[in-house]
């Protein structure tokens, strides 16, 4: 299926490693002219090298989500070097594996401005332009945790919620511009994200991590974890041009674990 997005512009944040490489390279291979952010130059380099790879332009931008103000001036220099973004993929690394109840506040506040305000400025800095053009892609990449909460991930699952609703509210306030702005939810899917969560559950319950692994297995229908190009896939699909009336939503990439309807 040809997705209609050949030659659109995406900017990709977190996207040195993990499910933010995977989106970038699967809108890459739609032949999407990417632009990536992340935190460590060199893997960042590898994204960028590895859409490239794919015969289309990708450039980097070193940018830790916790600066706040660069926002604007990280749009501004993607239109430069690729052009005004069409597709926006917010994607943000995780806090601490924690309970809800006792957390310090400056905690609290440090993944706020990590997690959830990057994601509302940078979107801020993009919609203008697509609402002007009649066709833009707000895709917000999340955690299973605001639909059925995580044990341990008290932070996150509060967080996290805040960005569904949030969402939402944008998908209606630009629908009639030919915006979409969707949420996508991942299962446990095999990035180095969650190899951290199944170590610290190991410690944490003084279990060996291959047992660990093998519970997580079991708890999913489809019986393993998720390839990180299949999350891509749904996510390139949610940019595409036959996506255009799918808006407000919460696509599930999980393999059935999610036990909610």
């Amino acid at each position: 299926m040809d997705l209609g997005i050949a030659g659109k512009v995406a900017l990709v944040t977190a996207a040195s490693s993990g499910l933010g490489r995977a989106m970038a390279v699967a809108l890459a291979s739609e032949g999407v002219r990417v632009a990536v952010t992340g935190r460590d130059p060199e893997r960042l380099q590898a994204t960028v090298d590895a859409c490239r790879e794919l015969g289309t332009d990708a450039v980097g931008i070193v940018w830790d989500l916790a600066e706040h103000g660069r926002a604007r001036a990280v749009a501004d220099q993607v239109a430069a070097e690729l052009g005004p973004v069409d597709i926006l993929v917010n994607n943000t690394g995780g806090p601490p594996p924690t309970p809800a109840l006792g957390q310090e506040p400056g905690l609290w506040q440090d993944m706020y401005a990590a997690m959830v305000l990057p994601v509302i400025e940078l979107t801020d800095a993009v919609v203008g332009g697509m609402r002007e053009r009649g066709w833009g892609r707000i895709i917000t990449s999340t955690s299973s945790g605001p639909i059925a909460p995580i044990p341990n991930l008290g932070v996150s699952n509060t967080l996290r919620a805040s960005l569904h609703s949030w969402s939402k509210t944008v998908a209606n306030e630009v629908a009639a511009d030919g915006v979409t702005a969707n949420v996508i939810v991942p299962g446990r899917i095999a990035t180095p994200r969650v190899e951290s969560l199944d170590r610290a559950r190991a410690e944490r319950e003084g279990l060996p991590e291959a047992e660990v692994q093998q519970k997580g297995r079991a708890s999913i229908p489809a019986g393993r974890y998720g390839d990180p190009a299949e999350y891509g896939a749904v996510a390139a699909f949610l940019a595409s041009r036959q996506a255009a009336y799918v808006t407000g939503s919460v696509v599930r990439v999980d393999g059935g674990q999610v036990p909610s309807v």
